[in-house]
């Protein structure tokens, strides 16, 4: 897209703030510095349990497997097992001046 500068400018300026104001970004029962505090007093406001935590998962595939529901030892294309054929050395760069 192509703007006239005085545009582009005003476009700009639309997210810039006046002097004297700050950005807040992070604030109310989420905020990362209070948020298990918040989140504490809210359930005891609202009369509930914390949820149950999760057991850590045994290594990333299993990890992968609860976060997307899909497991990475199974092909997406035709539902089979996948099967590794090999394992691939890793590639050590030859720096120059080095043997």
């Amino acid at each position: 897209m192509t703007l006239a500068a005085d545009e582009f400018i005003r476009r700009f300026l639309l997210h810039t703030l006046p002097d004297g104001f700050h950005r807040i970004r992070h604030y109310g029962f989420l905020d990362n510095g209070r948020r298990l505090a918040k989140l504490t007093l809210c359930r005891q406001l609202l009369a509930t349990s914390p949820p149950p935590p999760a057991p850590p998962a045994a290594d990333y595939r299993e990890r992968y497997r609860q976060l997307t529901g899909r497991a990475l030892d199974i092909c997406p294309g035709c539902g089979g097992p996948m099967r590794a054929f090999g394992v691939l050395a890793p590639h050590r760069p030859a720096w120059p001046g080095t043997s």
